[in-house]
């Protein structure tokens, strides 16, 4: 079943690459797969997720240009993470679950968890690509991704004021800074995005630690390129760092925040 996923993940990696750059052409979903260079429609042999790329050498077939590193390097991620969100929610399923599809582990709530979880992931994929080269937020994306995790939350959360709470809460934090910094410290898309994780996690605690871990890891990062040489007024995408922090909250929020209510504790 994890192999199965994890062949999913990889379809899903695939579709992913296609809609970053149709969305960034503002081109319609639909269609077949064509090389980016020379525009040749892309056979469904030539479009096998990392297999094609490995055969083909890193190369167009048609006009032998250079294929970027990008599609296999993001559909391997795509694989691994939805694999691993997959495996946060059903664990390894046993024989008797595969084969006789047990209710008690494919029930509704594993089934919208596994769905939400996805969602977040696929969008937060996207959002990391799309802001790191072009320092855009795809708005088309996050909005409806925003909209979905919302409806999904309301039916898994015991308490769905939570949700608004969080939600209000991950809005809330990036449009003061917006405010506070005459719309330069942050783009508006960034906002959007907040709103988008809050939703997300319905936990303003697990919001805080997404938050947090983002920050840390921006600063890091921009100590680092601005000793490299990188003026000080060049703009540096949040995005990125939004998107890694909340994927390490995902996996590990819960537990840095007990690790950490039980520091406080024993001091």
């Amino acid at each position: 079943m994890i192999f199965t996923v994890f062949i999913i993940g990889l379809i899903l990696g695939s579709f992913l690459n296609c809609l970053v750059w149709r969305l960034y052409k503002n081109e319609s979903i639909w269609g077949r797969s064509y090389c980016p260079k020379c525009h040749k429609q892309i056979a469904w042999y030539d479009n096998i997720p990392v297999l094609s790329f490995i055969f083909l050498k890193g190369k167009c077939r048609h006009c032998h240009k250079n294929i970027s590193w990008q599609y296999p390097i993001v559909e391997l991620i795509t694989a691994i993470l939805l694999t691993l969100s997959f495996y946060n929610v059903f664990g390894l399923p046993t024989f008797y679950d595969l084969a006789f599809f047990n209710s008690s582990y494919f029930n509704l709530d594993n089934l919208l968890l596994i769905i939400r979880d996805w969602i977040f992931v696929f969008t937060l994929i996207v959002v990391f690509i799309f802001d790191f080269k072009w320092q855009e937020v795809p708005m088309l994306l996050v909005w409806p991704a925003t909209t979905l995790v919302l409806i999904l939350n309301f039916f898994i959360v015991s308490d769905p004021s939570t949700v608004i709470i969080s939600a209000v809460i991950g809005l809330s934090f990036f449009l003061i800074q917006y405010l506070l910094t005459a719309k330069k410290g942050i783009g508006e898309g960034d906002i959007w995005l907040g709103l988008f994780i809050g939703a997300y996690f319905a936990n303003w605690q697990i919001l805080l630690v997404a938050l947090f871990l983002s920050y840390i890891i921006g600063s890091i990062i921009s100590i680092y390129l601005l000793k490299k040489n990188k003026k000080l007024k060049s703009k540096i995408a949040l995005g990125p760092f939004l998107v890694i922090g909340s994927m390490l909250a995902l996996f590990f929020g819960s537990n840095l925040l007990n690790y950490y209510l039980g520091f406080l504790t024993c001091c």
